[in-house]
C-alpha cells in the first residue's frame, strides 16, 4: 500500500494480524500473532501478502511458530505467498518455526517480485525442542523475479529424510536458516562470496540477489549470524 497505509488487514483461525509500531518510520509493520496452537497435523494454513507499488512493509511475528502433533496422521500444510510490486520493499522476518517431536509439516513459501522490487527474507527452523528429536518437516522456498526463477530449494528433516543430520546437511546442528536479499542495486555491484564464521556463508545468486545460509546449535546463535548480513533498504 503506497504511503505506508494498510487498506486490507484480515486474518482468522490461528493467524491474527496486528499493525505494530515500526522502528523505521519509512516502513509499515505487521505482526503475526498466534491465536491458538497451530499448525497441528492435518491443519491447512495459508497466508498471502501483497505489497503494492512504492510501499515498504515489514512483517514479524510475536513468537515462534510451534508445529505439534494432532489427532490425524496427515501432515499439516502451511502455504505463504508474498507478492512485491515495482519500487516496493518487503522485509519478512518472523520468529523461528520449531518442529516438535511427533509433528509433521509441509511448509512452502512462494515469492513473486516485480523487476524493481526489494526483498529481505529471513527464514529459520529449529529442529526439536530442548532434548527432543524433531518431527517430520519439509520446508520449501521458491522465488520468481520478473516472472523468472531466482531460487528454488527445499530442506527435509526427520525420520523420513535419511542423512538430514549428517555432515553434508546439518552436521548435528539443531537450528538452520537463511537470509535472502534481493535489490536491483546489486546488479551494479555484484556481491562476492563471503564466509561468516564456521556456520554461515553468503553467496551471490544469478540475479541482483544474495543468499546467506547458516547452521547453529540454537536459534539465538542462528539469528546472530544472520543479523551480521546487511540487507536491502
Amino acid at each position: 500500500a503506497p504511503g505506508g497505509a494498510l487498506p486490507v488487514l484480515r486474518g482468522d483461525g490461528p493467524l491474527a494480524l496486528r499493525r505494530t509500531r515500526s522502528a523505521d518510520p519509512a516502513f509499515a509493520q505487521v505482526t503475526l500473532v498466534g491465536a491458538m496452537s497451530a499448525p497441528l497435523t492435518g491443519d491447512r494454513l495459508e497466508l498471502t501478502v501483497d505489497v503494492l507499488a512504492g510501499a515498504a512493509l515489514r512483517i514479524t511475528s510475536a513468537a515462534a511458530t510451534l508445529a505439534l502433533p494432532g489427532r490425524v496422521p496427515e501432515p499439516a500444510e502451511y502455504r505463504v505467498t508474498l507478492r512485491v510490486a515495482d519500487e516496493a520493499t518487503l522485509h519478512w522476518a518472523p520468529e523461528p518455526l520449531i518442529s516438535a517431536a511427533g509433528s509433521a509439516l509441509r511448509q512452502h513459501t512462494r515469492v513473486e517480485l516485480a523487476p524493481t522490487a526489494r526483498l529481505a527474507l529471513r527464514e529459520s527452523l529449529v529442529l526439536g525442542r530442548d532434548g527432543e528429536e524433531p518431527g517430520r518437516l519439509a520446508s520449501r522456498l521458491t522465488v520468481h523475479r520478473d516472472g523468472r526463477p531466482l531460487l528454488d530449494q527445499e530442506l527435509c528433516c526427520g525420520d523420513l529424510a535419511p542423512g538430514w543430520d549428517g555432515g553434508a546437511v546439518l552436521g548435528g546442528h539443531r537450528a538452520v536458516g537463511q537470509l535472502l536479499c534481493v535489490d536491483p542495486e546489486l546488479a551494479k555491484e555484484p556481491a562476492e562470496p563471503r564466509r561468516l564464521g564456521a556456520g554461515a556463508v553468503t553467496v551471490p545468486l544469478a540475479g541482483p540477489a544474495t543468499l546467506t545460509s547458516a547452521v547453529a546449535p540454537d536459534a539465538l546463535e542462528l539469528h546472530r549470524l544472520l543479523a551480521e548480513v546487511p540487507h536491502s533498504r
